[in-house]
């Protein structure tokens, strides 16, 4: 009997007993698995809908209301206006207010799918769903009804002044900045 072997079959004398290691897939970091994990949940949820729908039809109302959904699974306490603690950053005791996502998960998720667009094939940058002017204002709504409901404002870091030890002035700004004449 011959021992032919097709060209896809090595030999048992060619292999002579080492097995070739299964080809090593890079792994992901955080952030790469984060957004391949929040691609396929959205992914999943446009097929709960009814009736479903395909990637190619979403727009951004189906991502507004993907991140309604998710308030669902939140764990931030975001207190009602009628609410007792509402405004205080440490309430005394529990109320029955409703948890939600924080607005900073909802903003990294966002921009975690909006890459994740653009890497599955968007059509450009400009008409992203997740970009969208209205799920930006969405955001800022949250943001700022969210830190309302605790009683923190929300500020927007500030550019610092500049000093007259700063190495970037002039040292004619330096000069008039120290009051010498």
């Amino acid at each position: 009997m011959s021992s032919y072997n097709t060209p896809d079959q090595p030999s048992s004398s060619s292999n002579s007993g080492h097995h070739m290691p299964p080809p090593v897939q890079q792994q992901l970091s955080r952030y790469e698995s984060q957004k391949r994990r929040d691609w396929n949940t959205f992914l999943q949820y446009l097929k709960t809908l009814n009736p479903p729908i395909k990637i190619s039809q979403f727009d951004h109302t189906h991502v507004l209301s993907f991140l309604d959904y998710l308030d669902q699974f939140g764990k931030t306490k975001v207190h009602h206006q009628a609410c007792a603690f509402f405004g205080q950053p440490d309430p005394p005791s529990p109320c029955t207010c409703p948890l939600k996502q924080a607005w900073g998960s909802l903003d990294a998720l966002i921009g975690r799918l909006r890459a994740a667009y653009d890497e599955h094939g968007g059509e450009s940058s400009d008409s992203n769903p997740f970009g969208n002017g209205s799920i930006r204002i969405h955001l800022r709504e949250i943001r700022e009804s969210q830190a309302k409901a605790r009683g923190i404002p929300y500020r927007k870091k500030k550019k610092r002044k500049k000093t007259a030890n700063d190495p970037l002035i002039s040292d004619q700004e330096r000069f008039s900045n120290s009051g010498g004449s």
